[in-house]
């Protein structure tokens, strides 16, 4: 059995002479020249990074000020500029008509993205180098969870169903490889995300069966057959329920093969 590695903290280091802006999880930015920013002022970062790190100011102004006019809606994003090249003035550029992000801005969100979307078009096997990358991205965490935003309620939905996909290719993935134990930690992390389902479950319950605790499969066909049945008034498909029969099925094979060895 192939060790697997500790997996490397999520967030990638802040740039020496840059920023790094946190999306998933929790907002927050660190880096040279950063101060405490206000709600608004974490907002318009946040709202910059999530349309790809530019944005024209009236469309700033409009999403983030619905209600108001457009003259009180360029005059608040106004304000919020003002307040940021104060206390970060390294973070944006901004011109007359764009607002962007600067240069040497990392984000968490830009990088989990697209590692998510490898990892869900693979069609080949990984290798280790690819496997550590995967596990350093942040994929356990939504993005800016409890912010009522409507600018920012389908990006995060979005989000959240490419980075089930995602760990759940990465735990098959890692059950593949040998790395049993990272891939029940991210089988976990899937699983904990969206107890209802199913295809959670199920790779969960594979990297179980290949590191051999049998019983742990079990106890959680048993826990998620519990849940449906109290949540929705249904079963888990009968294909969850052959891969544990097929299982057991195949340890007793083994074990009726190995006593008929011995007495030979």
């Amino acid at each position: 059995m192939t060790a697997s590695p500790a997996p490397a903290p999520g967030a990638d280091p802040v740039p020496p002479d840059g920023c790094q802006l946190r999306l998933l999880g929790h907002f927050d930015l660190a880096g040279a020249q950063v101060c405490a920013l206000g709600n608004a002022e974490q907002r318009l970062l946040a709202l910059i990074a999530v349309h790809s790190g530019a944005l024209a100011r009236w469309q700033a102004a409009q999403l983030l000020y619905p209600h108001a006019t457009d003259a009180r809606a360029a005059s608040n994003l106004r304000a919020v500029l003002w307040r940021l090249q104060r206390c970060c003035p390294a973070v944006l550029d901004v011109t007359a008509t764009t607002i962007r992000l600067a240069s040497d801005v990392r984000v968490d969100f830009w990088t989990a993205g697209p590692t998510a979307r490898r990892l869900i078009g693979q069609t080949a096997t990984f290798d280790t180098h690819e496997l550590t990358e995967a596990l350093r991205a942040n994929l356990h965490d939504d993005l800016l969870p409890g912010w009522p935003e409507p600018w920012l309620v389908p990006e995060r939905e979005r989000f959240h169903q490419l980075r089930l996909h995602a760990l759940e290719a990465l735990c098959t993935e890692l059950t593949r490889s040998g790395w049993h134990g990272a891939a029940v930690d991210v089988g976990l992390a899937v699983v904990s995300a969206d107890p209802l389902r199913e295809s959670a479950r199920r790779v969960l319950i594979a990297a179980y069966l290949a590191e051999g605790n049998t019983c742990e499969a079990m106890r959680q066909f048993d826990t998620f057959s519990a849940v449906l049945q109290a949540e929705l008034g249904v079963r888990p498909t009968a294909a969850l329920g052959r891969l544990l029969r097929a299982s057991a099925s195949s340890a007793l094979a083994a074990a009726a093969a190995e006593r008929l060895a011995s007495t030979s």
